[in-house]
């Protein structure tokens, strides 16, 4: 399909794929017009200053990540692609819905299978899938975390279809990352289309960490009005250190790492240069295996030693509690229609992808016969590791993937291949389509805040599907209209 003539279009094509700016006809959707417009009237040079523009303004404020077990340097600055992607007021309500209803199902199923069990009796969720978790913790079984809230900070991937529906691809519940990306771009946004930021109506997400540090202090245990929170990192070396910096100086608290917490009688002190600080809630961005040596790895030095007993006494709040990754388990991620139904009486509002559960004989032998038209996932892994796209995969990759399948069937899931929608982006000089996902961060306290838009991530590599950073992909700015 051709789209209208403008010089920086002229490799631009539509493939099978939704693509977010040009309809089925090849024109403009109505809300990309105008940005459609703009870029017909600049010359390359011009969107090349803008690019260099947004580059220095990321190499200066640090915005960095980093790729393990990669030999050419720890720290690279984020990819970041000069052009928006624009999502409708009526596009954003519903999935704003839809995320709302799926993070309160996702907390009543924590409370329940952490207490009552009431839908693994009712045989909704089959027991053993839960219990076979690692992520799911036998130390938190009858512990009470404060307002039942166990997922306070959630990233939620979603993908749009071919038929331009939004659908969920994967919940992020454990520390998801990205939310400094998504402001960061937005700073970036202002100075390099700050007119066309202000014709668009664009609704603002610089609020994003005032509502954080809120849904935080939500957790504060009883009889701590005015509680002290911080930020627990593992550290400079991990790869989302640039966030736990940024987060912690954008809401005003302290970022901390083990070696800063002490606990005296189940209670949680911080070091300061006036003394031991009582620390009420930690926005914890290490792991559970690592948070405290004497209840989980012992050879974490990461953690704090004893923070889990102050826990248990309800002395300190975590978020996110631990034990929430068995929700995020890609195995269990097949249920969530299933427990929305259960908790809420409600039909999805946000449909699933389509899942095969490998621990099933007849769905085990399906994926094995179709390995290079499917998309298989480790269930706990993340970051685009430990996955395989048929599609692009050798004959090498799916016979490992094979052997792996076949000795432990319930590590693994898999999925179709989706045409994951397109997006315009400024590359080599010139306008392409490229893949893109995006991910929403949901903010579950007294009541559940989604600042509009997200990160949207955004598959570098021509044809690529991957959207992770750690995989060449980078990212845009999410603009949600007015």
């Amino acid at each position: 399909m051709s789209i209208p003539r403008a010089p920086l279009f002229d490799d631009y094509s539509l493939g099978r794929a939704y693509d977010e700016m040009f309809g089925a006809a090849g024109q403009p959707r109505a809300h990309y017009a105008a940005l459609f417009e703009q870029l017909g009237t600049l010359p390359v040079t011009e969107l090349q200053r803008r690019q260099q523009v947004a580059d220095r303004a990321f190499l200066h404020q640090g915005i960095t990540f980093t790729v393990y077990g990669d030999s050419r340097g720890t720290e690279r600055i984020f990819p970041y692609d000069l052009l928006p992607r624009i999502i409708t007021s009526a596009e954003w309500e519903q999935l704003e819905r839809g995320l709302t209803q799926r993070i309160t199902a996702l907390n009543l199923f924590l409370r329940d299978i952490y207490h009552d069990g009431r839908i693994l009796r009712a045989g909704v969720v089959p027991r053993e899938l839960v219990f076979s978790c690692p992520h799911y913790r036998r130390e938190m079984r009858g512990l009470r975390v404060a307002g039942d809230c166990y997922v306070s900070v959630a990233g939620t991937d979603l993908v749009r279809l071919a038929d331009g529906q939004f659908a969920v691809l994967e919940d992020n519940l454990r520390v998801p990352s990205g939310v400094s990306y998504m402001l960061a771009n937005r700073a970036v946004m202002k100075r390099t289309f700050s007119r066309l930021l202000a014709r668009y109506s664009v609704r603002p997400i610089d609020h994003y960490a005032q509502a954080l540090l809120r849904t935080l202090r939500d957790l504060s245990p009883q009889g701590r009005p005015h509680p002290t929170v911080v930020l627990l990192t593992p550290g400079v070396f991990n790869s989302a250190y640039f966030e736990h910096a940024f987060l912690a100086r954008q809401m005003g608290i302290e970022l901390v790492e083990g070696r800063d917490l002490f606990v005296h009688d189940n209670v949680v002190y911080m070091r300061t240069t006036s003394g031991a600080q009582r620390v009420d809630v930690i926005y914890r961005r290490v792991d559970d295996d690592f948070v405290d040596p004497l209840a989980f790895r012992a050879d974490s030095q990461l953690g704090v030693t004893g923070l889990f007993n102050a826990y248990r006494a309800g002395n300190v709040s975590l978020g996110n509690a631990i034990g929430t990754g068995v929700a995020d388990d890609k195995a269990v991620y097949a249920y969530v229609p299933a427990m929305i139904k259960f908790y809420l009486d409600e039909d999805p509002i946000l449909r699933n992808v389509e899942t095969y559960l490998l621990d099933d004989a007849v769905q085990r032998d399906h994926v094995l016969q179709h390995l290079d038209q499917l998309v298989v996932k480790a269930v706990g892994e993340s970051g685009g590791y430990g996955m395989l796209i048929g599609p692009h995969s050798t004959a090498e990759q799916r016979a490992q993937f094979r052997d792996c399948i076949i000795a432990n069937p319930r590590n693994y899931i898999a999925q179709p291949t989706l045409d994951l929608s397109c997006a315009p982006c400024f590359i080599d000089d010139r306008i392409e389509p490229r893949h893109i996902d995006l991910r929403p961060y949901i903010l579950a306290g007294q009541q559940t805040v989604i600042v509009p838009g997200g990160l949207t991530r955004v598959a570098l590599r021509r044809g690529s599907l991957v959207v992770n950073s750690s995989q060449g992909g980078g990212s845009k700015d999410t603009w949600v209209l007015e």
